[in-house]
């Protein structure tokens, strides 16, 4: 084989810009989809040097072996029904990839089936968007080693470039890929929610308008808040309506959607018992948002603040200060869920290579995931990314702002759900004794459930329960 060759099904916006990508580096490329039309554009887009299959048993015969597909389509039944197809027509040592945001679960039920059958099977997040995908995405492919081993010089070439090398890693067995992009994605909900309700408080406190915010954020782009979403940000405020006076981001309704990604991440979260506060508030806020109707209906009867604080001169630093602390704190959210159901399933996610990897061509790179790479280069066993001296003070000189900005944004009557739900967390990691103890002593009042004391001679796991009767 004297160039590499991969084949890709689904040629929508994500499945052609791969296909390009491939291209600029020397990968040959069969390409397929259900939709005949979609294979013709992608082959004309890419001046013939695309081939197009009309079957997915003529992707199968123009690849040489050991196979290498790529599927970009729909995921649940489609990935199912797709991978049902190609089965049979492939041999031992074959390579599938999903690279589509697939429930981990399905991933690891998939990856068993095809391992039965001889052939390797990747679930593998892809971040960046439509930029990313042709000019270099975040690569989370997981499976077996043999299996990335297969893929890796391509998924090394097409990925997103950093002074710390190529933004792809092998993240674990079967579906720890797609887990790794489902948690990316919810810190991705909360990384966006923050800076929402920063622009929220900005403008409605401080009393900024778009073109005062894009120098803002663009000024804050430069510092430690740099990242793709705060670059974004500035440039979204600087574009006018085309329709009418003004700014289109004022003209936008303030209805979020999501694909289901973020609420995966805090469903899985509350099965594992891992704490993910921010991450979940940025799923509610945009519930919320979508509630438009009923929030319209209840403005006009649920009354506000009458007394509201005061805004500090220096407004605009106290909400960078708050931002940056409820940012990191949000990350830390997210390491952690990682790193507690990879230690569950067995995966031993690279935690500082995640670091490395989201650096580039992802959504959530910013600037400070140097300083987590550092962190779990410093100690590879660390047990929550607050136990890190750099981070813990960049966090711990920020929080008397950060609580002054959350009490004013209460006093105001604006609403910072994930920013408050960050700092509760920072204070409840904090706090040795929480009040949860009234709460065991009321289940087992109420229900039997027992107790154990907190002055108990063994250790915690090991001291025994008791039951007292409260109320008789």
């Amino acid at each position: 084989m004297s160039t590499p060759s991969f084949g890709i099904i689904g040629m929508a916006v994500m499945g052609r810009n791969l296909a390009l990508n491939m291209l600029d580096h020397g990968v040959d490329v069969v390409v397929h989809n259900r939709d005949p039309e979609l294979t013709t554009a992608a082959v004309a887009a890419s001046g013939g040097r695309l081939k197009g299959a009309a079957s997915l048993q003529e992707l199968v015969r123009e690849l040489p072996r050991p196979r290498r597909i790529l599927m970009m389509i729909k995921a649940g039944a489609p990935v199912d029904s797709v991978l049902e197809q190609l089965e049979p027509l492939l041999s031992p040592g074959d390579v599938v990839i999903d690279g589509g945001n697939s429930w981990y679960v399905d991933t690891q039920r998939r990856q068993r089936a095809y391992a039965e059958a001889g052939l390797h099977f990747v679930g593998s997040g892809v971040s960046g968007g439509e930029e990313g995908a042709r000019h270099g995405p975040s690569l989370m492919p997981g499976g077996e080693p043999a299996a990335y081993a297969a893929i890796a010089p391509v998924f090394e070439a097409i990925s997103a470039k950093t002074e710390s090398g190529p933004c792809v890693t092998h993240c674990g067995p079967d579906g720890a890929g797609h887990f790794v992009k489902m948690v990316h994605n919810g810190i991705e909900y909360a990384d966006m929610q923050l800076i929402a309700e920063a622009y929220h408080v900005l403008a409605r406190v401080g009393g900024l308008g778009p073109e005062r915010l894009a120098e803002v954020f663009a000024g804050w782009n430069q510092g430690v808040l740099q990242s793709f979403l705060v670059e974004i940000t500035a440039r979204i405020f600087t574009v006018r309506d085309p329709d009418s006076e003004g700014f289109l981001v004022d003209r936008v309704l303030d209805r979020a959607g999501q694909k289901g990604t973020g609420r995966w991440t805090a469903q899985v979260a509350l099965t594992h018992g891992v704490p993910v506060p921010t991450i979940a508030a940025a799923v509610d806020a945009r519930v919320l948002s979508s509630r438009k109707a009923q929030r319209v209906a209840m403005s006009s009867v649920l009354e506000g603040p009458t007394s509201p604080a005061t805004a500090p001169d220096d407004l605009v630093q106290h909400v960078h200060d708050a931002l940056y602390a409820a940012k990191i704190t949000a990350y830390a959210q997210g390491f952690d869920l990682i790193a507690q159901v990879s230690h569950a399933e067995g995966w031993s996610v690279p935690l500082g290579e995640l670091a490395r990897i989201w650096k580039g061509g992802c959504i959530i790179r910013a600037r400070f995931l140097d300083d987590i790479m550092a962190a779990y280069g410093s100690d590879p066993a660390l047990s929550h990314l607050l136990r890190d001296t750099e981070l813990r003070r960049r966090v711990t000189e920020r929080q008397a702002t950060w609580r002054g900005l959350v009490g004013l944004a209460v006093a105001q009557g604006v609403p910072v759900p994930a920013m408050s739900a960050g700092l509760a967390y920072y204070d409840s990691l904090r706090t040795a004794d929480l009040p949860q103890n009234l709460t065991q002593a009321q289940r087992d009042a109420f229900g039997a459930h027992t107790y154990q004391r907190n002055d108990a001679a063994e250790e915690l796991d090991e001291r025994p329960f008791l039951h007292t009767e409260w109320l008789g």
